[in-house]
């Protein structure tokens, strides 16, 4: 009977646990998602995920304020940019790192880059 108990205590242990659990993933994912609905500034996100190799042109990253660095891909046009900065390319991530960014934040931060270069 005592064996009983601590196996229904257990059991109930985990499942409480695995409640609270999956409740503060949802809770995280919503508070994620109201964050990311106010949309950010393209120089918020540039200095919050951009900087640390646009600012130097790490890894051939095009640098900001080079307009030598930035003119070639201007003329690619926004529609590549963009494309390029989501999915990623050669040494850039998909999203520069910036998982929870919005495509309009992406390209926001890109005419940042471009605007100032």
């Amino acid at each position: 009977m005592l064996y009983q108990s601590v196996k229904h205590h257990s059991i109930f242990s985990q499942a409480t646990h695995l409640f609270l659990l999956l409740t503060g993933m949802m809770m995280s994912s919503a508070a994620l998602s109201a964050s990311a609905s106010t949309e950010r500034s393209g120089g918020k996100i540039f200095n919050s995920f951009c900087v640390a190799c646009h600012m130097h042109g790490v890894a051939g990253a095009p640098k900001l304020g080079s307009s030598s660095d930035w003119l070639p891909r201007k003329e690619q046009g926004m529609p590549i940019l963009l494309k390029h900065a989501i999915e990623g390319l050669n040494a850039m991530p998909p999203k520069g790192m910036c998982s929870n960014c919005s495509e309009n934040e992406i390209q926001a931060a890109i005419q940042f880059m471009l605007d100032n270069s």
